[in-house]
């Protein structure tokens, strides 16, 4: 069985971390080097659980394949954006690569509902939909795409509202409120109907968009908070949980289609292993991330979730996204969540 993962073994591993990478994306030797080799990418740090399981399923497909196949690591947006490596897996350039589901929903709509504001009561919830019905929908509209979704989302938790000028208690609070999204519709439209006023702002340019105030905050889970230092131009964190958010690993579908079968089974089968780990990890550390947040001086404060949840109610935000993603999905959403709206 595996154990759990502290934050101290999550902070001393990340040197471990990153040497393994360096290994498995340099220092191959020519005599043994792969038959078939692919670049995996992500926008997560080093220190990330997603990373650092990443490249575990990496060196143990490398091992069980015998030194055929090797998946080269390049995370914290080496290779781009999100956007622009979404691009890049559907033309080749990039083989592999992790997409909230938020944001992939730009080309495949319905790979946002995860995501739908105020929906998931807990893990007990959202974990038998997406291994499920509902995430078997989501996975086929990807596959028309072009890309391939491996069976298991990873996690990267509930988001929680961050601010640099006041505490966000009430829905009333985020009227007029100028909050840092990401690109993607479903997360401008619910803002919007709490009066917010959202920014979209690549990942990668948020961190001095805080600094210099183009937003006055941002959402994000508390690991996201921890490992990208954003609380260093945050003062208030107030624990929404609005949005559950979660990565589908992609393949793109015309090299997937390339990798002899044998081989894609010791891929599916390891990847889909550490996405299990991975879910562990990232629930144990926003569960527990608070105190030493608060440390490093953000302030925390508890909220209803009945208000915001009235207030996308009576906005018609449910109604909208129910046309939007189509009456088939939302059922499969609220056989696990319950009636919404």
């Amino acid at each position: 069985m595996r154990r759990e993962i502290t934050r101290r073994r999550f902070v001393a591993g990340t040197a471990a971390t990153a040497t393994a990478i360096a290994t498995v994306n340099i220092l191959t030797r020519r005599a043994e080097a792969a038959e078939f080799t692919y670049k995996y990418a992500n926008n997560s740090p080093l220190t990330h659980p997603m990373t650092i399981r990443m490249t575990e399923a990496a060196n143990k497909i490398k091992e069980e394949s015998n030194g055929r196949l090797e998946i080269q690591i390049f995370p914290n947006n080496q290779l781009g954006g999100d956007t622009d490596m979404l691009s890049q897996v559907r033309s080749g350039a990039i083989d592999f690569f992790t997409l909230s589901g938020l944001i992939l929903a730009t080309l495949v709509p319905v790979a946002s509902i995860n995501g739908i504001g105020f929906a998931w009561k807990s893990y007990d919830q959202i974990w038998p939909a997406m291994d499920g019905e509902l995430g078997a929908h989501v996975r086929g509209a990807i596959a028309k795409s072009g890309l391939v979704a491996f069976d298991k989302m990873w996690d990267n938790g509930y988001r929680q509202i961050t601010s640099s000028t006041k505490p966000i208690n009430s829905a009333d609070d985020l009227k007029g409120f100028k909050i840092r999204v990401p690109p993607s519709p479903l997360w401008t439209s619910m803002f919007k109907a709490f009066g917010a006023s959202p920014v979209s702002i690549p990942w990668a340019e948020t961190y001095s968009a805080m600094q210099t105030k183009i937003a006055d905050g941002l959402e994000q889970p508390l690991i996201g908070l921890l490992v990208d230092k954003m609380y260093e131009v945050q003062k208030y964190c107030s624990e929404t949980n609005h949005m559950f958010d979660g990565f589908w690993v992609l393949a793109n579908k015309r090299v997937w289609g390339s990798i002899p079968e044998k081989l894609r089974e010791v891929i599916e089968l390891n990847i889909n292993e550490e996405a299990i780990a991975q879910r562990k990890e990232v629930e144990h550390m926003n569960a527990n991330l608070a105190d030493d947040l608060k440390s490093k001086g953000l302030e925390f404060f508890k909220v209803k979730n009945e208000d915001f949840r009235a207030k996308l109610v009576s906005t018609g935000f449910y109604t909208e996204w129910q046309k939007r993603f189509g009456d088939e999905a939302w059922a499969l959403l609220e056989s696990t969540t319950g009636k919404l709206g």
